[in-house]
């Protein structure tokens, strides 16, 4: 497995990129934040980064841990497309493990693009990867565009996933990439969308979360960012302050931290 490691030095707060070089230094022994690597995938390696909480060599355990799936591969989707990486940066931002991954074919990623089907297996391989790096801890599935699509089915289906978070679900451009599957879906769940996505628009998505059991409605929550797109042009910040507001309603316990990404 090939990866690259990044180290925090706490007597200097600087990032090295070695262990070694802290060590030489005379400070206390690093802490490991993020790693990029290959993560062994059913079609070959799966290009991956983890990012990791600040605390965790203090043996503090997370209450969630997180995996954000990218857009449509075919359409110059990548796990560092800007609404992805604003996830993850908002998870992480309250000391939560987060880990980013290219689909089958994109970047280093090996295989190629199976329509979203071979992509659940990828997603699944990130889940048994965080559920192994985190044993025991709570997992939130969440995904962007096609990544909602694939990622939500993935997560509905594992019990390690506890909840889970959707951003511009493409209601509005199905094919046979429909939702139905959220019907059954009794996680509790954040659904966000852009007021001017013209691929999932507000009204088809309250229209189908409408349609959804009385239980499932429950769980489910939509949140419309004012003025945003189907990329949230613009709009990443409220898009953070959405994703935020909700985390801390259903995790009170949580604490913004300091980002190291």
């Amino acid at each position: 497995m090939t990866e690259i490691v990044f180290f925090r030095c706490p007597a200097t707060s600087a990032i090295c990129p070695a262990a070694p070089l802290c060590g030489y230094m005379d400070s206390c022994m690093p802490t490991q934040l993020h790693r990029t690597f290959m993560l062994s995938g059913p079609a070959g390696g799966i290009e991956t980064i983890l990012w990791s909480p600040s605390k965790e060599g203090e043996g503090v355990r997370p209450s969630l841990a997180a995996v954000v799936c990218h857009p449509h591969p075919l359409f110059g989707g990548t796990m560092h497309n800007k609404v992805v990486y604003q996830t993850a940066k908002t998870i992480h931002r309250f000391g939560l493990p987060v880990v980013r991954f290219n689909f089958r074919g994109v970047g280093f990623s090996e295989g190629r693009h199976d329509k979203g089907v071979g992509e659940e297996d990828d997603v699944l391989a990130a889940v048994d990867f965080l559920a192994a790096e985190y044993p025991g801890v709570p997992l939130l599935l969440a995904g962007f565009s096609f990544g909602s699509w694939v990622g939500l089915r993935a997560g509905c289906g594992d019990p390690r996933v506890t909840e889970l978070l959707g951003l511009g679900l493409p209601v509005g451009d199905l094919g046979s990439r429909g939702f139905s599957y959220l019907d059954r879906c009794d996680k509790p769940k954040l659904l966000i969308s852009g007021e001017f996505d013209q691929f999932g628009p507000p009204n088809k998505l309250r229209a189908m979360v409408e349609k959804f059991p009385p239980h499932v409605q429950q769980q489910t929550r939509v949140a419309i960012v004012g003025g945003g797109d189907h990329f949230f042009t613009g709009h990443l910040p409220e898009l953070d302050r959405t994703i935020a507001k909700w985390l801390l309603e259903r995790h009170p316990e949580l604490t913004e931290q300091e980002s190291h990404e």
